[in-house]
C-alpha cells in the first residue's frame, strides 16, 4: 500500500468528522509513522500559510520541495491541506500530538523542522511571522536554539550564509572536529538512515538538499583555512 494511499484512508477518517489530533495518535508505530511525518508536515505547513497571512495560488507545490507527489495524488494532498487550515485547533495543539508521535527519536521532529524550513521558504520569502511559528514549533519539539540556528542558516536566503551555522559549528573549533561535525551529518542524511527514523522515501529530497548545503559549508570553511 502506497504512502498516498495509506494518507487517502486517513482523510477518509477525517471526513467521517475524526480529528487530526486523533489521526496522528494512531499513527504512532512503523510503517505508521511515515504516514504520520507527511501528515505532519502538510498540516503544519498549512498552519504556517495561515501565520504569515500569504496563501499562496498553489499552496501543494510548496510542498514538492519536500515530497515527491505524482499528479493523481496532487487533489489528496490539497485536501488534507485545506481541512488542516480549516480544522479549529490551534498549531500547537497540532504540534504537541506530533511531538508526542516522536517522542523517542529527536532527529524526527529535527527532520520534520527541515520539511517545514523547506516549504518556509518555497516561495522565496521568510516573512519574520514564519519565523516566529518555526521556533514556537521548535521549542514545542524541544529543538535546541543551536539547532534552529543551524536550519536557519541552512535555508534562509542570505548574501552570505555562515558555514559555521550550517554546520552547528564555532569558528574556534578545530578543523578536525568541525571534520567529525561534517561527517556525522553526512551519515545521519543518508537516505536509509532517514527512513529508519519515520521519513519516507517521497522525502529524499530533504536529503538531496541538506547535502548540497552541508557540503558547502564544509567546503568553504577548508577553503578558508587553506595556508596562503
Amino acid at each position: 500500500m502506497s504512502l498516498w494511499t495509506r494518507i487517502t484512508d486517513a482523510l477518509t477518517a477525517l471526513a467521517a468528522g475524526e480529528s487530526l489530533s486523533a489521526v496522528f495518535e494512531r499513527l504512532r508505530t512503523p510503517p505508521e509513522r511515515r504516514v504520520g511525518f507527511t501528515i505532519a508536515v502538510i498540516a503544519l505547513g498549512a498552519k504556517m500559510a495561515k501565520a504569515d497571512g500569504r496563501v499562496t495560488r498553489d499552496e501543494v507545490s510548496a510542498f514538492r520541495e519536500v515530497f515527491t507527489i505524482p499528479p493523481e495524488e496532487e487533489a489528496h494532498a490539497a485536501q488534507l491541506f485545506n481541512l488542516a487550515r480549516q480544522d479549529v485547533a490551534g498549531f500547537d495543539a497540532y504540534a504537541q500530538k506530533i511531538a508526542a508521535m516522536f517522542d523517542d527519536t529527536h532527529s524526527t521532529l529535527y527532520d520534520l523542522m527541515e520539511g517545514l524550513f523547506h516549504i518556509a521558504v518555497a516561495d522565496g520569502n521568510y516573512h519574520p511571522l514564519e519565523d516566529d511559528f518555526l521556533l514556537d514549533v521548535a521549542r514545542i519539539f524541544r529543538i535546541t536554539d543551536a539547532e534552529f540556528r543551524c536550519l536557519r542558516a541552512r535555508f534562509v536566503p542570505d548574501a552570505a550564509p555562515d558555514p559555521y551555522a550550517v554546520l552547528d559549528a564555532t569558528p574556534d573549533m578545530a578543523l578536525e572536529d568541525i571534520r567529525a561535525r561534517w561527517r556525522q551529518l553526512v551519515r545521519d542524511t543518508h537516505p536509509d538512515v532517514m527512513a529508519a527514523r519515520g521519513v519516507p522515501k517521497e522525502a529524499v529530497k530533504m536529503a538531496e538538499k541538506r547535502l548540497v548545503r552541508i557540503n558547502a559549508a564544509w567546503e568553504e570553511i577548508v577553503s578558508a583555512r587553506a595556508p596562503a
